[in-house]
C-alpha cells in the first residue's frame, strides 16, 4: 500500500484518537522529567517584557552543497565542461532563468529571491558547516564539532524569555542515524546543552513514521496523571515558601513539558495525517516534501525556528545506482547529472510547494524561509571513476568561493536576483556577501539584536555575531 493510500484509508475511517495512541516516549525520561528539565534549563526566573511578535524562520539545509552552476547561476554560454548537461529556462520574472529541472519554481519566481554572491573560505564539509552554522571563523578547518554556538542555539538562548509556546523554540528534522548534535555542526558550545534543537528523527513520508522524542506509552498516561496531581500539590507548597519567583518560572516550564505530552494542539502540529491528501500530494511523498509540510505546521503552531535537513529524498527506499545520499556530487560519489535528474524534481516540487503554501496561508510576512547548503561546487566538471558504477563519470568538487541560495517570506520584496558571479561562476563580482550577512538578516527578522553579547562559560562577553549586516534587499519595505 502506498503512503497516499494509507493516508486516504486513515482519513476515511479514523475513529476516536486518544492521547495514548498518537506517539511513544523516546529518548526522554519515563515520566517526562527530561523534557521538563530541558525546558526548565532554557528558562530564567523573570518574565520577559515583550512577546515574540509572531515571527518565525524555516531553514532548509542541503548538506553536501548544491552546484550553483547547475541550479540558480547557470552559465549556458560556457563550454560543456562548465555549463554541464542542463539548460536554463525562463521564469515568470523577466530576466530570471533557472535550471530546466525546476519548472515549479519557474512559475513562482516572483515569490522568492536568488542570492548568487555568498562565499567563504572553508572547502571541507566540517569547516564549511561550522563556518556557515555558527557565523564564525572556526578554529579548525575540518571536523564538525563546534567551538562556537550554532545559530540554532543562539536563537534558542536569545528568545527563551519571550517564547511562550509549549513547543521548544528550535526544532530540527533529520534522517534516521543523523540526529547526533555534531552531524551538522549544531553544537551549542558555550551557550549550554539546554539550547539544542528538539530533534524529529525519521522519514515523515513513511507510513511507519512517528515522532520518537515526544508522547506517552499506554502504561505512562495513568502514571503521569498521578504524578502531575502530586506535583501540583508540591508546587503549591513550594510557591508558598518561595519569595524569589524561581519556583513560578520552574512551574511554568513543568507545565509546558506536561503540555507537550498531553496537548491535542501540540500533537496535531506534528501529525501530518491531519492535512488533506491534496496538500500532501502537492508537497510530494518524499522526505523533502513532508518535512517541508511539517515545518509549515510547526511555525503555525508557534515554533519560532524550524530547520529541516534535506539529504536523501527517499531514505526509506533504495537509492538508484550512481546517485548520492546527499548533495555531495563528487564524481566518485555519483554521476552528477543522473543524480540531479533523480533529486532535482523532488526538490523542485517540495520547495515550490512550501513557498506557495506560506503565501497562500498569509504566512509570507511572519515566516522567513532560507534554503541553502554549506557551499557551491566547482564550476569546471571533474571526471573520475565512480565507486558505485565503476565507470568514469562527471562530478563537481567543493567550492566555497561561490554559491547560490534562495530566500522567501519575511515581508521582503521578492522576484530579485542579488549579487552575481563572474562569467564562469568562479567568484562573486557584485554584492559580495558572507553567511554572516544572511544570519544578521535572520536575527533581524526575529527581533534579535545581532550586535548583542552573551557570556561564555568563563563569564566573558562574546558577540552573538562577530561581523555581518542584514542584507537590505531582504528587509521589508519601510
Amino acid at each position: 500500500m502506498t503512503p497516499r493510500q494509507t493516508h486516504a484509508l486513515r482519513n476515511r475511517c479514523a475513529g476516536p484518537v486518544s492521547r495514548r495512541s498518537f506517539l511513544e516516549v523516546g529518548a526522554l525520561s519515563a515520566l517526562g522529567l527530561g523534557l521538563s528539565d530541558f525546558l526548565r534549563f532554557q528558562s530564567v526566573a523573570q518574565e520577559a517584557g515583550r512577546s515574540l511578535r509572531d515571527k518565525a524562520v524555516i531553514f532548509i539545509w542541503l548538506p553536501g552543497g548544491p552546484a550553483h552552476v547547475d541550479t540558480y547561476d547557470m552559465k549556458p554560454d560556457q563550454p560543456i565542461e562548465i555549463r554541464g548537461d542542463f539548460r536554463p529556462i525562463r521564469t515568470n520574472v523577466s530576466g530570471i532563468q533557472i535550471c530546466e529541472l525546476f519548472p515549479h519554481q519557474a512559475k513562482i519566481a516572483d515569490k522568492f529571491n536568488i542570492i548568487r554572491s555568498v562565499c567563504h573560505d572553508f572547502a571541507d564539509h566540517g569547516g564549511a558547516h561550522k563556518r556557515f552554522m555558527t557565523g564564525r571563523i572556526p578554529a579548525t578547518p575540518t571536523e564538525f564539532v563546534n567551538d562556537a554556538p550554532a545559530v540554532t542555539s543562539i536563537v534558542s538562548r536569545m528568545i527563551e524569555e519571550r517564547h511562550r509556546g509549549a513547543l521548544p523554540p528550535v526544532i530540527a528534522g533529520v534522517d534516521d542515524g543523523r540526529s547526533q548534535i555534531d552531524v551538522f555542526s549544531l553544537g551549542p558550545a558555550w551557550v549550554g546543552s539546554a539550547n539544542t534543537p528538539f530533534m524529529v528523527v525519521g522519514d515523515p513520508s513513511s507510513p511507519k513514521f512517528k515522532v520518537q522524542n515526544l508522547g506517552l506509552t499506554p502504561d505512562m498516561e495513568r502514571r503521569l496523571d498521578d504524578r502531575l496531581h502530586l506535583l501540583s500539590g508540591l508546587d503549591r507548597l513550594r510557591r508558598d515558601m518561595d519569595s524569589s519567583g524561581m519556583m513560578s518560572a520552574m512551574d511554568r516550564f513543568s507545565q509546558r513539558a506536561a503540555g507537550m505530552l498531553t496537548s491535542d494542539a501540540i500533537r496535531t502540529a506534528f501529525d501530518l495525517s491531519a492535512e488533506p491528501v491534496s496538500v500532501r500530494d502537492r508537497y510530494g511523498w518524499s522526505a523533502y516534501g513532508q518535512r517541508g509540510l511539517m515545518a509549515r505546521r510547526l511555525v503555525e503552531a508557534g515554533c519560532p525556528f524550524v530547520t529541516m535537513v534535506w539529504e536523501n529524498p527517499f531514505p526509506s527506499a533504495s537509492m538508484p545506482t550512481g546517485c548520492c545520499y546527499n548533495w555531495d556530487s563528487h564524481a566518485v560519489n555519483c554521476h552528477i547529472f543522473d543524480d540531479s535528474r533523480w533529486r532535482f524534481p523532488v526538490y523542485d516540487q517540495a520547495v515550490s510547494a512550501l513557498i506557495e503554501d506560506l503565501h497562500q496561508r498569509g504566512l509570507d510576512k511572519k515566516v522567513l524561509l532560507v534554503v541553502t547548503g554549506e557551499f557551491g561546487r566547482t564550476p569546471r566538471l571533474e571526471q573520475k571513476v565512480g565507486t558505485q558504477t565503476g565507470m568514469t563519470q562527471p562530478g563537481r568538487d567543493h567550492w566555497p568561493q561561490a554559491m547560490s541560495l534562495i530566500v522567501s517570506g519575511g515581508g521582503m520584496r521578492t522576484g530579485q536576483i542579488i549579487g552575481a558571479t563572474n562569467a564562469r561562476g568562479e567568484h562573486p563580482v557584485e554584492r559580495i556577501l558572507s553567511p554572516n550577512d544572511l544570519w544578521a538578516t535572520v536575527y533581524h527578522h526575529l527581533d534579535i539584536d545581532y550586535n548583542a553579547n552573551l557570556n561564555d562559560f568563563s563569564g566573558r562577553p562574546q558577540p552573538i555575531l562577530p561581523f555581518g549586516q542584514p542584507i537590505p534587499e531582504l528587509l521589508p519595505p519601510a
